[in-house]
């Protein structure tokens, strides 16, 4: 059994990421906590919504009920990006170049690196926001689809369409395919490496719940959902990703829910979380499981493997996280 170290924590917590080997738990009363040499806490926000790790840097970008954007760096640094009075930010993205993207009410915003903003108008409320891995380029998930912008022209957007509210976005690592989570239990997506201005469907459905948590595998092989009493896993590694294809099922316990998935940096092995607060580790190959944590306090509500993938932080919707050691 991998030993897990816990920290108790009160209230709900949103996320649990690693930087470099420190991990950070964000609370939605608006604490961040780090466990470096000790717990260390910064008070970041007056009421938290969103905290993600950018991808691009060693830093969180964190969203709040007070309209603030930050960004908190490994030493726990706090960095005002943007600010919008009286407006709630819950969706935010990291992208390249130190650039990063945030959203409120029927417009998403991209701040580079310079300070300089530029605002992309939608006509439906932006519920998700995502950087393509090549380019400067920013997908925002509405009402009825995904509009596309590219940040550095006044070029009209790309707009993707499919009837009904579409609350998450995310790109595949290589970018050949876009994937949103719906109001309705389903994700859809969109193969991108068409021809100029076509865009194949991919619809992608049977869940009993809807899908809150999706996590690529480290080559964009897999797609990892939520929403299900096991883990759906879809299979992107063909030229038509998974249409036509079943997902695996990983993890499957009866009647529990998924509520959080997370793939591991540098194998095909997934951290699953449950409802109960459970864990298990499973690899994609074969299937095996590995209890990683027992049934606790509270649904899993946030999960972060550390770069050497060694580590696991997780935490709870009861306040109940901590760190999974699985190399002991």
């Amino acid at each position: 059994m991998p030993t897990v170290a816990p920290l108790d924590l009160e209230g709900h917590v949103v996320a649990a990421r690693f930087l470099g080997d420190v991990p950070f738990f964000a609370t939605a009363a608006g604490t961040i906590h780090r466990l470096d040499g000790g717990e260390k806490v910064t008070q970041a926000h007056e009421g938290l919504l969103t905290c993600i790790r950018d991808p691009h840097s060693p830093s969180l970008i964190t969203g709040g009920e007070d309209g603030k954007v930050l960004r908190i760096g490994q030493d726990g640094a706090v960095t005002e990006l943007a600010h919008a009075p009286r407006k709630w930010i819950n969706v935010v993205a990291g992208g390249p170049q130190g650039a990063v993207a945030y959203a409120h009410g029927r417009s998403s915003f991209v701040r580079l690196s310079d300070g300089t903003t530029k605002e992309f108008a939608e006509e439906r409320s932006v519920e998700g926001l995502a950087f393509a891995p090549k380019g400067l380029r920013i997908a925002a998930a509405r009402y009825n689809g995904v509009s596309l912008h590219w940040v550095g022209t006044n070029a009209p957007p790309q707009d993707l369409d499919w009837k009904g509210a579409h609350t998450g976005v995310t790109f595949s690592p290589d970018g050949r395919f876009l994937v949103t989570m719906m109001q309705e239990n389903a994700l859809h997506g969109w193969k991108l490496d068409g021809k100029p201005g076509e865009a194949r469907h991919m619809r992608m459905t049977g869940y009993p719940a809807k899908v809150k948590s999706l996590s690529w595998s480290v080559k964009g092989k897999w797609l990892a959902s939520s929403g299900a009493p096991a883990a759906i896993v879809w299979p992107f590694a063909s030229k038509d990703g998974p249409m036509g294809k079943a997902p695996l099922e990983l993890g499957t316990r009866a009647n529990i829910m998924v509520t959080q998935v997370a793939f591991h940096p540098a194998e095909e092995v997934l951290a699953i979380g449950f409802v109960d607060g459970m864990i298990l580790g499973v690899r994609v190959a074969d299937g095996k499981e590995a209890l990683l944590r027992r049934p606790g306090k509270g649904a899993i509500t946030g999960m972060g493997w550390s770069g050497n993938g060694k580590l696991l932080a997780f935490a709870s919707d009861a306040g109940d996280c901590g760190v999974i050691d699985i190399s002991a």
